[in-house]
């Protein structure tokens, strides 16, 4: 029980089959408000928050326990042994989807599909891999966000979010971005922008759905193309919405590709 409370853990819905949500940078569970009730009635829900993030325990953050995406990897991969479950479908969005996947890779029984919506697993270029963003970039925004976190909160939400015809959507993660303490955020930030899962991707082995946005500056589509690739069992999904968060601007959109990629699955293994 102290793994659930840690974690802020809510499970609800009416079905049996578990299907996690896990949040990106700066976010918590509340981000998945307007996705999770298309799923209530046939899944078993499961929301969390990771550790510094929303109302998860606080105290249970130390830079040396989450300086790696495997370590928030393992807390997946420990709120699914506390609530001993089977044939999760794990829906991941943006560093979530390579936490997922690293949380397969540490334990792979507990998964039975990914579903990764705007997946990066390098965000900086190197030789011919394409990621985005020179090295220099992401010193500088690392910088920005050291020496100013609300200021470079107020700059980059809207940015990340895109959108800029509906100016609320940047200015509702600018605000769930400066409810997370700023240290935890730098820390949380260098973790993630100098990440590179590009190899493990390669071990994943279960069905993956790539959710791809258009004018995604975080993940732009030639590395959600990457992740497909990469992926054996993977399918590929261009979703009508732009930028970085379509969970947040484009609910639907987001639900019609999580359930055409699980009825094409189910199909499949029915044939």
């Amino acid at each position: 029980m102290d793994i659930l409370k840690r974690n802020n853990v809510k499970v609800f819905g009416e079905g049996s089959q578990p299907m996690m949500f896990s949040n990106g940078f700066g976010c918590d569970q509340n981000v998945w408000k307007e996705v999770t009730p298309y799923f209530e009635k046939a899944y078993k829900i499961i929301l969390f928050d990771h550790v510094g993030t929303g109302k998860s325990d606080i105290e249970a953050y130390t830079p040396a326990r989450y300086d790696d995406l495997n370590d928030y990897a393992r807390d997946v991969v420990e709120i699914c042994e506390a609530l001993q479950l089977k044939n999760t479908i794990f829906v991941g969005h943006s560093v979530s989807s390579m936490i997922g996947v690293l949380a397969y890779n540490q334990a792979s029984q507990f998964f039975q599909k990914l579903v990764l919506i705007g997946p990066s697993p390098r965000y900086i270029n190197e030789g011919e891999y394409v990621g985005g963003f020179e090295r220099e970039d992401i010193e500088e925004l690392l910088e920005m966000l050291s020496s100013n976190y609300m200021g470079w909160s107020s700059t980059m939400a809207p940015v990340i979010m895109g959108n800029p015809d509906r100016p609320e959507l940047g200015e509702n993660l600018t605000e769930s971005f400066c409810q997370m303490d700023p240290k935890i955020a730098q820390n949380f930030a260098k973790v993630t922008f100098l990440s590179d899962n590009r190899l493990d991707l390669t071990k994943v082995e279960i069905p993956t759905a790539i959710l791809q946005c258009s004018e995604d500056v975080i993940a732009p589509e030639v590395v959600g193309k990457y992740v497909s690739e990469k992926i054996n069992n993977s399918h590929y999904f261009p979703i009508n919405a732009t930028g970085h968060c379509p969970n947040l601007s484009a609910a639907e959109e987001v639900v019609k590709a999580m359930k055409t990629f699980l009825e094409e699955v189910d199909s499949l293994q029915l044939a």
